[in-house]
Parts: C-alpha cells; sequence; structure tokens
C-alpha cells in the first residue's frame, strides 16, 4: 500500500515526525520532491535530527530509503548528511538515488544568492540553496541528470560547454562574476559520480516491482499546499509541487497507487520566509508562541531562521487539505498551547469589506484580514497522554472545532516531539 505524507500549509507543520512514525511499519520511504532548502526535524533514541535530503526513514534498519527523480539532488550536502548521520551512532542508511533525479550544481547555488542580493527588498526569501535555478534549467531542458553522469566523456564535455555558454552571460554581464571554468565543472561532476555511483539505480522499477508485491511504501512531500508553484500564494512559493498527487510522478508511480493522504496540519501556523500570512502574530504575543513553539521554538531546519507564527487558519488550512486530497489529518504540537487562556482561530478573511472563507488568490490575498472566534484554553499539560478522552474538554472542543471548520478527519494528533507523543482517534 502506498501512502503519501504531505504539508498542509506553508511547511514547517511536522511531517518529520509523522513519517518517522509511520516508517516504523513501512518498508520503503520515498522523498518525491523539493532540495537540501528545507528539513525535518525528527527526535529519536539516537536524539534529535533536522533532516534536509534524507527520507526520514533512515532511522530504521528495515527500511529502503529513495531519492525520486523529482528531487534537486545536491549530492556533497546528501553525503555529508549521511556522514553526519553515521557519526551520531547511527546506522548507514540502506538509500538509493534515482538515476533520473538531476543534480544541483554550484552555479545554481551562486546563481540563487545573486539574484537575492539583486532583488534587494523584493527577494523571494530564499534560502540560497539553489533550488529556482535548478528547477528553472530542469524545465529549460539544462540540467544535469545522473544518469548522464554515466555517459561518455565527449558528450558530458559538450554538454558542460554548452551550459557554460548560457551561464557564463548572466555571470558576466548581469552579476559580473567570474566565469564557470570548464574544466573544473568537468571535475566536479566525476566527483560527484563517485560519490552517487554506490547509489544509483532504476528506482521506479525498484518502486514498480514493490507496488506489484503489495510493499508498504511511503510518500514524504517537503514544505506545504500553500508552497506549490500552481496552487499556492505565487510567487512566494518554491518550484516543485508539493501536493501528494506530485508524488506518483516525483517517485514514478503509478498515480491510483496512492491509497492514503496524511497530511500534517499545525494546531497553528508558522511559516519561513517571505510570502502572505493572514493570521500572523506580532510583538510579544508572536514571541512568545514562537519560543514556547516546535521543539526548542520555532526555527528553520535549515536556516536556523526565526520562524513567523500565527493563529491557527481555518481558511487556508481547509483549502490545502482539499488541495492533497487528504484522507486523514494528522494535528501536531497541540501541547504547545497549553499556556493560553484563550486561543483565537481564523475561521474567515476580511477583503475590501467583504467576508469569505474561500481562500483566494495572491493579489487577494495581500489585503486580507483575519476574522477570529476565540475559544476557551485548557491551562494543562498534555504530553504523556495517550487517550484522546483523556484530553482536557477545552481541548478536545478545540480539536473538534477545527476539524468541523476544516471538514477533514482528524486522525493523529501528536502532543510531544517523541515518536511516542502521539494519539490515535
Amino acid at each position: 500500500m502506498v501512502k503519501a505524507v504531505v504539508g498542509a500549509n506553508w511547511g514547517d507543520e511536522g511531517k518529520g515526525k509523522i513519517t518517522d512514525m509511520l516508517a516504523e511499519d513501512a518498508e520503503i520511504v520515498v522523498r518525491f520532491q523539493g532540495g537540501a532548502n528545507a528539513g525535518h526535524t525528527i527526535v529519536n533514541d539516537y536524539g534529535k535530527f533536522a533532516l534536509h535530503t534524507l527520507p526520514s526513514g533512515v532511522f530504521y534498519g528495515h527500511t529502503t530509503n529513495i531519492i525520486g527523480n523529482g528531487v534537486a539532488l545536491n549530492l556533497p550536502v546528501l553525503m555529508k548528511e549521511i556522514d553526519d548521520l553515521v557519526d551520531r551512532g547511527v546506522p548507514k542508511p540502506k538509500l538509493l538515488i534515482s538515476n533520473r533525479a538531476q543534480i544541483v550544481m554550484p552555479y545554481h547555488v551562486e546563481l540563487d544568492t545573486l539574484e537575492e542580493e539583486r532583488l534587494g527588498g523584493k527577494s523571494f526569501g530564499s534560502t540560497h540553496s539553489g533550488i529556482a535555478p535548478f528547477y528553472s534549467d530542469k524545465y529549460a531542458k539544462t540540467g544535469f541528470q545522473v544518469s548522464e553522469l554515466f555517459g561518455t566523456e565527449d558528450e558530458l564535455r559538450e554538454k558542460i560547454g554548452r551550459i557554460c555558454e548560457i551561464k557564463n552571460v548572466m555571470l558576466t554581464n548581469l552579476y559580473h562574476r567570474p566565469p564557470i571554468d570548464e574544466e573544473k565543472l568537468y571535475e566536479t561532476l566525476m566527483e560527484y559520480k563517485e560519490m552517487a555511483a554506490p547509489y544509483v539505480c532504476d528506482t521506479a522499477a525498484f518502486l514498480y516491482d514493490a507496488v506489484k508485491k503489495g510493499k508498504d511504501i511511503l510518500l514524504e512531500g517537503q514544505l506545504g499546499s500553500l508552497k506549490d508553484p500552481d496552487h499556492g500564494i505565487y510567487p512566494m512559493v518554491t518550484s516543485s509541487s508539493t501536493l501528494a498527487a506530485y508524488g506518483a510522478i516525483g517517485a514514478g508511480i503509478p498515480p491510483y497507487e496512492i491509497k492514503q493522504v496524511i497530511t500534517v496540519c499545525k494546531a497553528y501556523s508558522s511559516a519561513v520566509g517571505a510570502g502572505a500570512f493572514v493570521s500572523e502574530l506580532f510583538g510579544d504575543e508572536a514571541e512568545e508562541l514562537r519560543r514556547r513553539g516546535g521543539d526548542g521554538g520555532e526555527y528553520g531546519a535549515t536556516t536556523g531562521r526565526p520562524r513567523r507564527v500565527g493563529w491557527f487558519d481555518c481558511v487556508a488550512s481547509r483549502y490545502g487539505l482539499r488541495l492533497q486530497g487528504t484522507t486523514d489529518t494528522a494535528f501536531t504540537v497541540l501541547d504547545v498551547l497549553g499556556y493560553l487562556d484563550e486561543i483565537p482561530v481564523c475561521t474567515a478573511y476580511e477583503i475590501n469589506g467583504e467576508v469569505t472563507d474561500d481562500f483566494p488568490v495572491t493579489h487577494a490575498l495581500n489585503h486580507a484580514k483575519p476574522v477570529l472566534e476565540v475559544l476557551p484554553g485548557w491551562k494543562e499539560d498534555i504530553r504523556g497522554i495517550r487517550k484522546y478522552e483523556e484530553l482536557p474538554e477545552n481541548c478536545r472542543r478545540y480539536i473538534e472545532f477545527i476539524e468541523e471548520k476544516t471538514g477533514f478527519p482528524i486522525k493523529m494528533i501528536s502532543n510531544g516531539p517523541g515518536r511516542e507523543d502521539i494519539i490515535y482517534r
């Protein structure tokens, strides 16, 4: 059976924990999109980890972990991530890399950084990981596929020459930087070939065989619905689709094989980077939630940047859950809200004097103000509770209110950072 674990909102919803938890019963975990520009934080018996490219199943010896063809593959970053795990006592994971995955090149990272600097105050809040230039090249058909590392030297050098001709025009004329050295780029690709060689295979064929045998497969997405380039808060989005539907493409399996979509949703809102965020908090109120939130505070797993935080947004969450094709909602970090006497919830938007509960396009979203309903808090520490009926009454009322407003069943409730901190309904 194939399940997808994806995010409902801006990312940072707690997908890493949910995937890590579900991976205990999975045989294969697949990252199907995105790159090292975001991270999944996981707390387990080995310690606390921020994974960036590796799938969240790497802590289980029985799990095969796959980097799918839809991923932006930064090979040095991936190798360092593996080494860091092993250095901390985690057994070396079973890993496969799709021969159709494409490679994040050093010039992608450089161009990403230079463009953000050029844009100044109008930048997109990039993590400078090369993601936008990488996906631009992929769809302009000027990217390097892993399989090309194993072709002939003449073919590779000819392509390097063609690509450097394009990139050097930009580097020298737009950004006033030195051109790419073709020989050094070839040497870099040969280093990448050596790194990738032990892991590369036809992962789509591997997964096809696994599906036929009825194996349990988890598809793991990065970021959330509102960062999708088509359906999100464009242009403040990522560069690959964050939707479960893309899991079929980014992993290379038939779409009808995805039987369950577990969409992760925070009990409050948070986001890294720029873009519309209607229920956002500011000042002391925001700092208090940020300090108490997540696991050790609301800070980006990759960048360490303070996350923007706000009240739960029913409008954005219902939209995100719908786009994902959600069968089950996983509701995370509920324990964080235990300090509040009252908990506001954004149930609608006011845009130019009109109230709506439909999520609008970006130009309208920029004018939206939150319509809030206030629920009573529960003022208790709920960590350690394992049965839904043992939660405080006001805590259950909060969950059921969110469930009613979003229209999707909350099946899992996370009330702490550890694997065991979960309540099933």
